[in-house]
């Protein structure tokens, strides 16, 4: 498998993984541990990201990025909107390492403004949505120009989701197949 840990200590972003958490739209924890992963591809183009954000004043804090199937089909049982979830039949990008849902901090290390929560599911989360405040817009607009200068695509619907153009390529993977079971 081609899945390289994401760490504080090797990437400098801040990990705060909410499906480790009861902070979801779930309300419990999705993953039993805490672990962040990305498919090689994924974590090269993460790393140039990095370096750009940095350029500028900013780091990370990431919110999610490979998630086993067995996470997706539990976030698809609870709420099955395909307007903001993937299928788990067709396959997330998330369970394929090719997505990451991130934010961006300044150099206090507080979370610039988005106009929305991470996992808000509503159309103030959609890119490009007017009644956002400028400066939430602005904030979201050098989040995707920052991701999509480093190679990423962007989901319309959620200002945090970046993926690779062709994540539907890579096969899916289960709990299974990480080192350290992130689902027991």
């Amino acid at each position: 498998m081609a899945l390289i840990e994401i760490t504080e200590q090797t990437h400098d972003v801040v990990l705060d993984l909410k499906y480790a958490t009861n902070d979801n739209f779930t309300g419990e924890p999705v993953y039993a541990k805490a672990h962040c992963y990305l498919h090689e591809e994924a974590e090269a183009l993460l790393r140039v990201a990095i370096e750009i954000a940095a350029r500028q004043g900013y780091r990370f804090r990431i919110f999610d990025a490979f998630r086993p199937s067995e996470a997706q089909w539990k976030l698809w049982n609870h709420t099955p909107d395909d307007e903001f979830l993937a299928d788990p039949r067709r396959g997330s990008p998330h369970s394929r390492g090719a997505a990451i849902d991130l934010t961006l901090m300044d150099e206090n290390g507080v979370d610039l403004d988005m106009g929305t929560g991470f996992d808000a599911f509503t159309p103030l989360s959609h890119h490009g949505n007017p009644d956002v405040s400028p400066e939430a817009e602005k904030n979201r607009l050098i989040l995707m120009g920052i991701m999509t200068t480093a190679g990423w695509d962007f989901f319309r619907n959620e200002w945090w989701h970046y993926q690779l153009f062709d994540a539907r390529r890579l096969p899916t993977f289960s709990d299974t197949s990480l080192p350290e079971s992130m689902m027991a």
